[in-house]
C-alpha cells in the first residue's frame, strides 16, 4: 500500500493548501468518479433493515435491503460516507476490516487541522465476480473507492478480495500463482503493453511497484481482472485502470 500512503499525503497537503486559500484551485487533470457496470451491485430503493448477527454491515453500523445489498450512509457537517456492498460474500471479517480501515483514513485525514471548508467524500461501491461452480468456485469482491478530501484532485482506489469457496480460504497474489513462479515478470509485459495501447500519448514506463501492482483483482472463469489505482502506474489524469488477462496466458504460472 506504499502508492496509496504517498497519494494520500499528497492529498492532505492539497487539503492544507485549499484550507489557507478559501477555496480549490481548478484542476488540470481528469478525475474519476465510480462508473456503472452491469455486474456491480447496485444499492435497492425497497425498505431495509439494520443488519444483525455477525457481519460486516452489522460491524458498520450499514442496513440489508431484501437485495441483499448493505448500505452505509454517514453524513456530518464536514465530511459525507456512502458504501455499498453484498451483505453475503463469504469472508465477512475481510470486508469489514476493509472498509473499517478505508473509513477511518478517510476520516483522520479530513478531520486533521487546518480543516478545509469544501466539500469531502467518501464513496465505495462494489462489484462482484465468479468462478467455476457456486460450491466449489472463487468468489471475489472489488471494492472502488472515490476519495475526496477537500483538495483539488479527488482519486480513485481499489481494494479486492478472492475466497475459494472449496478450500474456505482467502486468495491472495500469493497463492494465486504457483510457488517459485515470476508472476510480476509474466505480466508486466502484458499490462504494460495493454495500458500503452488504451492510454496512447500518456506516459506508461516500467512496473514501478513490482507485485504490489497487482495485489487487487477478481478471477473469471475466463480471466483474470487486475485493478489498478488512480496514479499508481501511470499518470492521475489517466484515471483508474483494470486490465483483464486471459487465463491463458497464465495457464504455465497459475497454481
Amino acid at each position: 500500500m506504499a502508492a496509496r500512503s504517498l497519494i494520500v499525503g499528497v492529498a492532505a497537503l492539497l487539503l492544507t493548501a485549499c484550507g489557507d486559500t478559501n477555496g480549490a484551485a481548478e484542476s488540470s487533470e481528469a478525475t474519476t468518479a465510480p462508473s456503472a457496470s452491469s455486474s456491480a451491485t447496485t444499492t435497492s430503493a425497497a425498505p431495509s433493515t439494520a443488519a444483525s448477527g455477525p457481519s460486516a454491515c452489522a460491524d458498520l453500523g450499514g442496513r440489508v435491503g431484501p437485495d441483499k445489498v448493505c448500505t452505509v450512509h454517514t453524513e456530518t457537517a464536514g465530511y459525507t460516507i456512502d458504501m455499498s456492498f453484498p451483505s453475503d460474500y463469504p469472508d465477512q471479517r475481510a470486508v469489514a476490516d476493509v472498509l473499517t480501515r478505508q473509513r477511518d483514513q478517510f476520516v483522520a485525514t479530513v478531520t486533521e487541522p487546518p480543516v478545509s471548508p469544501m466539500p469531502k467524500a467518501l464513496d465505495i461501491t462494489s462489484t462482484t465476480y465468479r468462478s467455476g461452480s457456486p460450491e466449489s468456485g472463487t468468489a471475489s469482491l472489488v471494492f472502488q473507492e472515490y476519495v475526496n478530501v477537500g483538495g483539488a484532485h479527488p482519486e480513485t482506489y481499489y481494494d479486492a478480495m478472492n475466497y475459494d469457496l472449496a478450500a474456505k480460504a482467502p486468495i491472495t497474489f500469493d497463492t494465486l500463482f504457483k510457488a517459485g513462479s515470476d508472476p510480476v515478470a509474466v505480466l508486466d509485459p502484458i499490462v504494460e503493453n495493454d495500458l500503452k495501447t488504451r492510454l496512447e500519448g500518456a506516459p506508461v514506463d516500467a512496473n514501478p511497484l513490482g507485485a504490489k501492482m497487482y495485489e487487487n483483482f477478481a478471477l473469471t472463469d475466463d480471466a483474470v481482472i487486475f485493478f489498478i489505482g488512480q496514479g499508481m502506474w501511470t499518470i492521475e489524469a489517466a484515471g483508474a485502470q483494470d486490465v483483464s488477462v486471459p487465463r491463458s496466458q497464465l495457464a504455465a504460472i497459475l497454481a
